[in-house]
């Protein structure tokens, strides 16, 4: 089974050799199309995840499906392979079923499309652009239900079809997806927005391919794959070894009782080519926390870390695909198998990156990252507005917040920020318009980040005030599982959510909750994870530590775990401050070259004490 390529010119394309002035024009009118693509979207969406966050990730790839600039990798050769049908011009692609393009697009909330590029009847590129809809049916408001069992639970799927079949658009199709929907109206607009981006995309590419030449455009992005590739594989040679390295890190738990859950991976260098190996994993849970990880993807996420750790100057392409080697076991809770539920992954894909830290960073430790990107932490919030002039019109919201990027050998993490350049916070302004809730507080967490020499990120502690009683649910991780520190740092504080009454009284809620009722003037402090510390904290400037308090990101009690005495003005006490590093210093051991905090026996056994929260059950698993 296999795409069948409708055109009827099939003159095939002149290799150019191409001199480095074009191939640098021809490279920056790509990623300048690929900025005017997300230009495209935000102006387009209505939905605050896209319009406001920018949760859409574009690609432009080359004729044989290669990614030639994007974010996420091309799926595009899996999907060929799978497809049983023609592509034409005119024709583009419609899809959102994970389990039908071997995992480019991760759950059923994401819709994507691709577009053929033709030019004088022959096939020259690929442009596609996928994103997060806000409510695609299903059991929950969101269509991402915790406890769902199956892929059928979670919203409408959609297989390959074609949204425009030769330049005609499939207008009862759209009617019969959008009839699915709780929010028909910002699922048609951001569907719209990507159809919109792809088509700037693609004249883009056309315009390229006129200006010099198709054989010359062509050329060119061959000649991009392979200065990828050549990059790539000095990179490789370069931090990764023969002797096997193995990481292993765990999702806190899955919403329904049991926990944690264990992604391992292994890592060598066959000859030119590295192996990742995720034999160790466990099996796929019976909830909705499955990753299904698309090979391709995970060799993108792959690159961008080498590339952004090693040489961020590289524009990653798909040019160094066949250096990486994935292996991903079936039946495990990165290969899930069909009908598994797919729509809580988010924490798997973040932990990926975690893992990715402490796999690269064995051998070379100065490049090592703590652990924090972790997850996306998602609320979900719903009801009828019945305050005056809103006649109990129906609201619901989909936000993605952000926990502490990981302390890194070149400073500190950032405070509340993503691990994907192009995301962003939703404004506080755009959710007190247009949701009934006020935001009362939006702050970091102070000494949420661990310390070190360089200290974890903070988390966020923002506090939602409701308007209207409704629902809210709950997505999140690193509750249970601290983010590792790294290089003698010290880990993270962990995620907590806490509803408090209008009469004061306070409920500390799961990470990962569904459908908890809310009544007007209810308070949600909802406060995600610090990321963790990189270096000695007994190395840290007290001046700093100092400042830093008067900041508010760390407190004066905080300020002890860096040896640093001080008042809550900030004023360091430095003979105090002297006796007291000398003390931590007698009185520890060697320190660690990865410091995870408690064993998982111990975070069970301490669990309630320390979180308030029931630990969770280990998971037991029955055949798939």
């Amino acid at each position: 089974m296999t795409a069948q390529i409708i055109q009827t010119n099939d003159t095939p394309f002149k290799k150019i050799d191409i001199d480095p002035v074009t191939l640098d024009i021809i490279e920056n009118a790509l990623r300048n199309a690929r900025i005017e693509m997300d230009a495209t979207l935000v102006r387009t969406a209505m939905s605050p995840g896209i319009r406001e966050q920018g949760d859409a990730f574009p690609l432009i790839a080359d004729h044989t499906g290669k990614m030639i600039v994007g974010q996420f990798g091309s799926f595009i050769g899996g999907f060929l392979q799978q497809f049983d049908g023609t592509l034409e011009d005119g024709d583009m692609i419609f899809l959102s079923d994970p389990y039908s393009c071997e995992g480019a697009v991760s759950h059923n909330n994401d819709w994507l499309v691709l577009l053929p590029v033709f030019k004088d009847d022959r096939l020259i590129a690929y442009t596609a652009m996928f994103g997060h809809m806000s409510d695609i049916g299903g059991n929950v408001v969101g269509s991402m239900p915790i406890d769902s069992k199956s892929i059928f639970e979670e919203g409408v799927r959609i297989p390959p079809v074609k949204i425009w079949k030769k330049g005609e658009y499939n207008d009862d199709l759209m009617k019969l997806v959008m009839h699915q929907t709780r929010k028909p109206d910002w699922c048609q607009a951001d569907l719209n927005a990507l159809i919109a981006s792809c088509r700037v995309a693609s004249r883009r590419v056309v315009e390229m391919a006129e200006r010099f030449g198709d054989d010359v455009y062509i050329s060119a992005t061959q000649e991009l794959l392979a200065r990828n590739h050549r990059a790539m594989k000095s990179l490789i040679a370069m931090a990764i070894g023969e002797d096997k390295v193995m990481f292993e890190d765990y999702i806190c738990d899955d919403g329904v009782g049991f926990g944690p859950y264990k992604i391992k991976c292994t890592m060598w260098r066959d000859g030119e080519k590295v192996i990742l190996d995720f034999d160790g994993t466990d099996p796929q849970s019976r909830a909705s926390i499955n990753f299904f990880l698309n090979e391709n993807m995970f060799k993108m996420f792959f690159g961008i870390y080498m590339i952004m750790v090693f040489d961020p100057q590289i524009l990653f392409n798909d040019g160094f695909y066949d250096l990486i080697e994935v292996r991903i076991p079936e039946g495990s809770l990165l290969k899930p198998r069909f009908p598994a539920a797919l729509s809580g992954r988010t924490h798997a894909l973040g932990r990926i990156f975690d893992i990715l830290g402490g796999l690269l960073g064995q051998k070379t430790p100065e490049f090592l990252n703590a652990a924090g990107f972790s997850s996306s932490p998602h609320l979900f919030y719903s009801g009828n507005d019945n305050r005056a002039g809103k006649n109990g019109d129906w609201f619901q919201l989909f936000q993605i917040g952000f926990g502490g990027i990981p302390g890194r050998p070149m400073g500190d993490g950032p405070d509340g920020h993503s691990l994907w350049p192009g995301f962003t916070n939703v404004p506080n302004e755009f959710l007190e318009r247009y949701f009934p809730l006020l935001i009362e507080r939006y702050d970091t967490a102070p000494d949420s980040g661990g310390a070190g020499l360089h200290r974890g990120g903070n988390g966020i502690h923002m506090t939602y005030r409701f308007l209207a009683a409704g629902t809210i649910s709950i997505h999140d991780d690193r509750w249970f599982v601290p983010p590792w520190g790294v290089n003698g740092g010290e880990p993270g504080v962990r995620a907590r959510k806490i509803l408090e009454k209008a009469d004061g009284t306070q409920t500390i809620l799961g990470n990962k909750v569904e459908e908890v009722t809310v009544e007007e003037g209810d308070l949600l402090h909802f406060i995600t994870w610090g990321g963790g510390g990189w270096g000695d904290p007994l190395e840290r400037d007290p001046a700093l530590v100092g400042k830093e308090i008067t900041q508010g990101l760390v407190t004066a009690e905080g300020a002890k775990a860096y040896g640093v005495i001080a008042n809550d003005a900030g004023d360091v006490d430095d003979a105090a401050t002297a006796k007291l590093r000398d003390d931590m210093r007698g009185s520890r051991g060697e320190l660690p070259l990865f410091n995870y905090g408690p064993s998982i026996d111990d975070l069970r056994k301490n669990c309630e004490q320390d979180t308030g929260l029931p630990a969770p059950a280990q998971p037991v698993w029955t055949a798939a």
